[in-house]
């Protein structure tokens, strides 16, 4: 049985490169091209147009990184969640129940089919990027690495997840009504 969650997109992050490798002591790369688009293509099997995992075979698996934006806040307060460097911040979606299973999303008219592979586990980058203690309390909660198996495009704002796994549909919900502007 398949279940239809509504959530929001609230950032998309596209970088051809890296920004955080080395030690975190040494700062991160200076001048890495990160692009905050209100939309991204996703390629099936290759990840995001742009991103610097895009059709790397060793990352084809976790081509494309999500984030619950409440985790992030938990860990990080106000900072602003492009620190984290995923693609996709989500607002009112459980992450976690997406390992392993396949799903889909539809944000700006049309579904694309992901499966949800390992946990995007937090860096010691964190800490330095988004104040001592991020990575701690990212553990565990740190976001999902997914492999994109249609391609399509997802932008900003409302979407929908489709899933054969049941999420907490009043949790998610709530944290939906939360995010609206009054």
């Amino acid at each position: 049985m398949m279940h239809e969650y509504p959530f929001e997109i609230e950032l998309l992050l596209v970088s051809p490169a890296h920004a955080y490798f080395g030690r975190p002591k040494d700062g991160p790369a200076s001048q890495v091209p990160t692009s905050l688009p209100d939309r991204v293509e996703l390629v099936a099997d290759k990840g995001i147009r742009g991103d610097r995992f895009f059709g790397v075979r060793a990352h084809t698996e976790a081509a494309v990184t999500l984030l619950a934006l409440e985790a992030w806040q938990a860990a990080a307060g106000d900072v602003d969640p492009a620190v984290s460097r995923r693609n996709i911040v989500v607002r009112g979606l459980e992450l976690d129940p997406l390992r392993g299973r396949e799903f889909e999303i539809c944000a700006g008219g049309e579904w694309v089919r992901l499966r949800g592979g390992r946990p995007a586990h937090p860096c010691s980058w964190m800490d330095a990027m988004a104040g001592e203690g991020t990575r701690k309390a990212l553990i565990g909660r740190g976001g999902l690495r997914a492999q994109p198996l249609s391609s399509g495009q997802l932008h900003l704002g409302p979407a929908l997840i489709r899933t054969d796994v049941e999420l907490d549909a009043a949790r998610a919900a709530d944290q939906v009504r939360r995010a609206q502007p009054l």
